[in-house]
Parts: C-alpha cells; sequence; structure tokens
C-alpha cells in the first residue's frame, strides 16, 4: 500500500504555524498526529522537508503531506461473538464480559476485544496510524461492560478529546466488603505504578502519582457488603479498585487489592461498567447506553440480600 499524498496552498495574508493549518485541511487527523508526520519527514513546504511543528507559512506556501498506510501490528482478526448494544457510522458500544482483555498483551495475544472488532468489522483498522480499531478508553480483564470504539480516525480524535476534557459520564456498580466511611463521597487520591510490586498499582503521595477522583454513592447496603455507583472523573487504571481499597471497603472477588479468598463465591470482581453517556460525533445531545449486570453478578447480589 502506497503513501496517500495531499497538497495544499496556503494564500492567507497573515501567516500560521504549519501544524496548526494542517490541523484545518485535515480535521481527521489530531494536533499530535500532524505534528508526528512532520517530526518524521512526511511533511514538505515548497518542495523541503518541514523544518518543526512550529514553521510559520507565509502567503503562496505549498504545503504536502505524506500519510504512510498503518503499521502493521501482527494482529488477527477473529472471529468471536460481541455484544454490540449500539453502532454507527462513526462508533461501536460494546458491552464485554469479564473475562474477555481489551488489547493483546503478553500472554494474551487472542481472543481479545480487539481481535473481535476486527473481525466483526476490518474496516476499523488503521485508526491513529496503527493497524488496530480505535480504542480511547480500556476496562480490566475482569471487569464487565461497556466500552467504545472509534471507527474512522475523525471520531478517535472527537471521542478522545471528549474523554480529554471530562466530558464522558461513566457509572459502575461495585459491590464492595464492608461499607465506605460515608454513604457517599467524593475520593481524590493519586495513583501511580506501585514502587515494591512493578505489575500492580498503588495509591501514592500527593505529587507522586497522577491525579485520580471518583464520586461515589450507596445503593443498597447489606450485612456484611454494600452496593456502591462510582463515577469516575478522570481514568487511571485501577482507578476505582484501589479507590475502593482506600476507603476500606475493596471490591468483593478483587484478589489484587482486596481479600485474598473471597467473602462470597464469585469467579471475578464485582465491577462492572453500567452506564455510558457521551456525544456522538456530528451530535449536540448526548446518548446514554447501559448494559445491565451479569447473571453472574446478579447470582452473587441475590446471595447477599438472604
Amino acid at each position: 500500500m502506497s503513501d496517500r499524498v495531499e497538497r495544499f496552498h496556503f494564500d492567507e495574508t497573515i501567516p500560521d504555524r504549519l501544524d496548526k493549518y494542517l490541523v484545518s485541511c485535515l480535521p481527521e487527523f489530531s494536533r499530535a498526529r500532524i505534528q508526528g508526520l512532520i517530526a518524521d519527514g512526511f511533511v514538505f513546504v515548497n518542495g523541503a522537508p518541514a523544518k518543526k511543528a512550529g514553521q510559520m507559512l507565509e502567503n503562496g506556501s505549498e504545503i504536502e503531506v505524506r500519510i504512510p498506510p498503518p503499521v502493521p501490528s501482527g494482529l488477527i482478526a477473529e472471529d468471536i461473538p460481541l455484544n454490540i448494544v449500539f453502532e454507527n457510522d462513526d462508533l461501536i458500544v460494546v458491552n464485554k464480559p469479564a473475562g474477555m482483555v481489551v488489547h493483546p498483551a503478553a500472554g494474551h495475544y487472542s481472543g481479545t476485544l480487539v481481535n473481535a472488532v476486527l473481525g466483526y468489522d476490518p474496516e476499523m483498522e488503521g485508526i491513529g496510524g496503527e493497524e488496530r480499531p480505535g480504542l480511547v478508553h480500556r476496562l480490566d480483564k475482569e471487569t464487565s461492560g461497556l466500552i467504545v470504539l472509534a471507527k474512522n480516525e475523525r471520531a478517535h480524535n472527537w471521542l478522545q478529546d471528549q474523554f480529554r476534557l471530562r466530558k464522558v459520564e461513566k457509572t459502575y456498580l461495585a459491590l464492595v466488603d464492608g461499607k465506605p466511611p460515608t454513604p457517599a463521597g467524593r475520593v481524590e487520591a493519586p495513583i501511580g505504578r506501585d514502587p515494591s510490586h512493578r505489575k500492580k498499582m498503588a495509591i501514592l503521595p500527593p505529587g507522586k502519582g497522577r491525579d485520580a477522583v471518583s464520586e461515589y454513592r450507596t445503593l443498597e447496603s447489606f450485612k456484611h457488603h454494600t452496593l456502591l455507583e462510582f463515577h469516575p472523573l478522570t481514568g487511571r487504571t485501577h482507578q476505582i479498585r484501589l479507590h475502593c481499597q482506600f476507603l476500606g471497603c475493596p471490591i468483593v472477588g478483587d484478589s489484587v487489592y482486596g481479600r485474598k479468598n473471597p467473602s462470597v463465591e464469585i469467579a471475578r470482581h464485582f465491577l462492572h461498567a453500567s452506564k455510558l453517556k457521551i456525544v456522538p460525533p456530528g451530535e449536540k445531545q448526548p446518548r446514554t447506553f447501559e448494559a445491565e449486570l451479569p447473571e453472574e453478578l446478579k447470582a452473587v447480589l441475590e446471595e447477599v440480600r438472604r
């Protein structure tokens, strides 16, 4: 596959930055992607390689952009059933089951959500310059629920901005051991890599980790457990699991940040992404998508209600 070539003529009377101008010409690409193309030598101004992203364009400048094909990643499309909650030309919302890894990694090279999505729609590869669907957020392997993926570059950039600007509202349901200090509240506890266990995350002192903020409220109280609704305002790795641990009420079944032996019979941790509220690309009003608790979690709730 050859490079895609785009040519533009800058005819403005006021000079403008090269990267800023190209974002207006190629709205399907983010500014970071444009800057990457410039740094990698794929952008030419008046026949010469662009010097830098901030290079100023003068009236009459001729710009050529060579967009390379997606970088092969070795991902394999697999015929794996997907529970699709919503789909249009720009995005797809999937209800991911527990046990499914989102993206291939060490020890999980197949059977992932990415493999399944590529099998469902091969046209989704190439988003963001890589041969993979347009992931903009993730869920842990054992966390079930809603995840949204972009189907084209424009939608990918739009969704990235929505998450970055915290315009996406995510709702999770978590059954925890014990109860939090207050029925509802807000947790502000920075998260970073655990210095003692590199495969784990941890709550770190201020200034050491990345800001992590969650809000929660109690939905139902039991003798030894509490059903909580969580709204993460940031998207850190293992955020809700760590914030529950921080509150002194770890998630049921979480053997990493909670009890080694579950307090009830459960084969996974009790965390489910139940709602996703987002403004789709090209629309002005938000849409809310919902996913019911899986049957195995409903059974656990019935058990603790007895």
